[in-house]
């Protein structure tokens, strides 16, 4: 099973800019052998079943909560079974169709 995550997660009690905020979640991915994509308007992960999904959201969380009042966070869930290592394979399969397509 792969289950492709996207998500933001932030403190909104904190400053305009909430970079030192959310860096120490990337540095929990850095810290760990999840697979992880950051981008500018969140960060995308792959794992093989939901609970896991759910723990990382859940360390995630865990993370800023000892010194943030109010955490605002998105989640969006791309679950299929009988597939893995699609972060790049969907990517890939959209590069190969490039150039490809006639309109």
């Amino acid at each position: 099973m792969s289950v492709l995550v996207e998500f933001a997660m932030f403190p909104t009690d904190k400053s305009e800019s909430v970079s030192k905020y959310v860096s120490r979640i990337i540095e929990m991915f850095k810290n760990s052998e999840i697979n992880y994509k950051l981008t500018p308007m969140g960060t995308v992960f792959e794992t093989d079943t939901m609970e896991n999904a759910l723990k990382i959201l859940l360390s995630a969380y865990e993370t800023l909560e000892p010194d943030c009042n109010r955490i605002y966070s998105t989640v969006k869930f791309d679950i299929r079974k009988n597939k893995n290592n699609r972060m790049s394979q969907k990517i890939k399969s959209i590069e190969d169709k490039i150039g490809k397509v006639s309109l």
